[in-house]
């Protein structure tokens, strides 16, 4: 069992930054694949970056491609999201995920790939 809490979620206007925290608790969180996803109202949950648990192998999606970055620290059971030129349809819920997996440079882009989920963090760009 992980537990997942994200926190760093928050109102910016458009071009500023914010960095995400996904703090884990519980099973051996470096054996886990990470992912951070986000939901916007009436549509459907997404990507925007996924982490090998050796933290050497990265994805993102075209949307967030080159402005926003994921990282993780595995001494200290923590995942993050660096998010800069943020935009108003960033605007959403992030939530941070984990997937077991048994390969170092192994990350996925699917939700049903992964175990666990945090309860998610608001996230709202002004225009």
């Amino acid at each position: 069992q992980v537990q997942l809490v994200e926190s760093g979620g928050g109102l910016v206007q458009a071009g500023g930054s914010l960095r995400l925290s996904c703090a884990a608790s519980g099973r051996t969180f470096s054996m886990y694949a990470m992912g951070w996803f986000r939901q916007a109202p009436g549509k459907e949950r997404e990507i925007v970056a996924a982490i090998s648990w050796s933290g050497r192998n990265t994805y993102y999606p075209d949307s967030v491609k080159g402005r926003f970055t994921i990282s993780r620290n595995n001494a200290e059971n923590t995942v993050y999201l660096q998010m800069n030129s943020l935009k108003p349809e960033d605007t959403a819920v992030y939530y941070c995920a984990a997937g077991s997996t048994s390969f170092s440079g192994s990350y996925y882009y699917t939700e049903t790939e992964y175990n666990y989920w945090g309860q998610g963090t608001q996230v709202t760009v002004s225009s």
